[in-house]
């Protein structure tokens, strides 16, 4: 299987799985925000972000450094599981220790403080679930990563039903989370042992003793990873907190409704970056030139999926809020238009980043983000104030704006550059079956949702490929993905 075929089948499997898991995903934050109303999901979606800021330290970088390593040097994977596995005893402890102490330093409720105590537990067991996705990955075997997310989702669906035919409140809503992540978490150790068996024998048989000379060097590596999830995490979820701290409950409610739905989009955009990480680790050490035109294919495929999501979801935000969570979240409309822009920029974004991990640039992406960190607080406290979760929205978007662009600027300035004139043309011939697109929907949009979802859809492709948006290098790679010829 050459390295195409590796990229397509690793995407595809992520793709179908995210697929299943967000559409079980869907209806359990539907079914969850409609019986809970605005204020009740308001608490389960500030405790989900609260304790989500605090997730990266369970962690501290470990897990993508672990993708990079493995993917080089397999044979390094039983001694990153074993030190990691002890390492995270104290990072876990940590890190629900810091969750306690300051929800109950902010003063809120009992009941929120209930709620943020599960999800904290949830934050602890998905630390270990993660050491096991990064061995996964390393391997370039998403479909078992792919298995435990939809079976963490459907255990959660289930848990809600049940939930709601019994009347429980908020509460046991949380717990959910942590339940789903016990199982998972034991589906991850049977995987393990039975597709990995010369790995998981090579780790059992690891003496459980402290290796200071690795931790010290892993954590060193790990640094930067890790601040870089810090600063990316805090401007994720931020906002939520400051508008539960300023404006309440419901607030938060209306603003996570339609922020779960761009999360959501973000992800699932986001796979075929996870897919290629390995890849781009290994052409850093074995071919630059590679490198070099699987970033550049990387961003047009972005744009070329990104745009019509996001023109389409502008113009029928309305229709999807509806759908989705009833009249009681009408003030959801307005923030997806605005925040469905920064998937967008999130997943150039994301490319942006994985390359700078992928060519030992961490720390240069730390920094970079960290910055975006900073200012994503600012506009928050400057905007939330005064225009409330419309504020949150715009501060996001120019954010991520903001992030892409230095680190546009920083890669063009080592070599990672996109021609203007390649650039321009790949833009100007996603314009015209992005502006058909737009006009279809705007004159049938009344028409069966689903059915107008798929015409609009078809519309773009049939468009795109008529004004030659695919070159002769997108045929080339369609073909060795078919025929398997060796793009190694």
């Amino acid at each position: 299987m050459n390295t195409v075929q590796r990229i397509a089948r690793n995407t595809a499997v992520l793709l179908i799985s995210q697929v299943i898991t967000y559409l079980l995903a869907f209806f359990y934050t539907m079914y969850t925000a409609r019986y809970l109303g605005p204020a009740g999901f308001g608490i389960l979606s500030f405790g989900l972000a609260f304790t989500g800021i605090f997730a990266v330290f369970g962690d501290l970088g470990l897990q993508p450094l672990t993708v990079r390593e493995v993917a080089r040097d397999k044979s390094l994977a039983p001694k990153y599981l074993t030190n990691i596995s002890l390492m995270k005893i104290f990072l876990v402890s940590v890190t629900f220790g810091l969750i306690c102490f300051t929800i109950n330093l902010l003063g809120y409720s009992e009941t929120t403080i209930k709620v943020v105590y599960l999800l904290g537990l949830y934050i602890v067991l998905q630390a270990y679930i993660q050491m096991f996705y990064s061995i996964f990955q390393a391997y370039e075997r998403m479909e078992y990563q792919s298995l435990g997310q939809i079976l963490n989702a459907f255990l959660i669906l289930s848990g809600v039903l049940v939930a709601i035919k019994c009347g429980f409140r908020v509460i046991t809503f949380a717990a959910l989370f942590p339940l789903a992540s016990m199982v998972v978490l034991g589906y991850n150790f049977v995987v393990l042992k039975g597709k990995f068996f010369d790995l998981f024998s090579a780790w059992s048989s690891q003496k459980i003793k402290i290796d200071w000379s690795f931790w010290k060097s892993t954590i060193k590596e790990a640094l930067p990873f890790g601040l870089t999830g810090i600063f990316v995490t805090i401007y994720y979820w931020i906002d939520t907190v400051m508008l539960s701290l300023m404006k309440g409950n419901e607030v938060v409610g209306w603003y996570n409704a339609a922020y779960r739905i761009v999360l959501v989009l973000i992800v699932i955009l986001s796979l075929y970056i996870t897919a290629i990480y390995p890849v781009m680790s290994k052409f850093f050490k074995s071919s630059e030139e590679d490198l070099k035109f699987i970033f550049e294919r990387s961003i047009k495929y972005m744009l070329l999926i990104n745009i019509p999501i996001v023109v389409g979801t502008t113009l029928l935000a309305d229709r999807i809020i509806l759908l989705i969570f009833d009249s009681q979240y009408i003030p959801s409309i307005i923030t997806l238009q605005i925040l469905v822009w920064s998937c967008l920029f999130a997943s150039i974004g994301a490319i942006f980043g994985y390359l700078l991990n992928s060519i030992n640039k961490q720390t240069t992406l730390t920094k970079i983000v960290g910055c975006g960190m900073i200012l994503n607080i600012i506009l928050n406290t400057l905007l939330i104030p005064n225009y409330s979760y419309i504020g949150a929205s715009i501060a996001t978007n120019i954010t991520r704006f903001f992030v892409i662009l230095i680190e546009f600027i920083i890669l063009s300035k080592i070599g990672f550059n996109l021609p203007n004139r390649v650039f321009l043309n790949w833009i100007l011939k996603l314009i015209t079956p992005s502006l058909a697109m737009a006009i279809f929907i705007k004159y049938f949009r009344n028409i069966h949702f689903l059915l107008l979802i798929v015409l609009s859809a078809l519309l773009y492709f049939v468009t795109l490929y008529l004004v030659k948006g695919f070159d002769k290098d997108d045929l080339s790679l369609t073909k060795r993905l078919i025929y398997g010829k060796r793009g190694d």
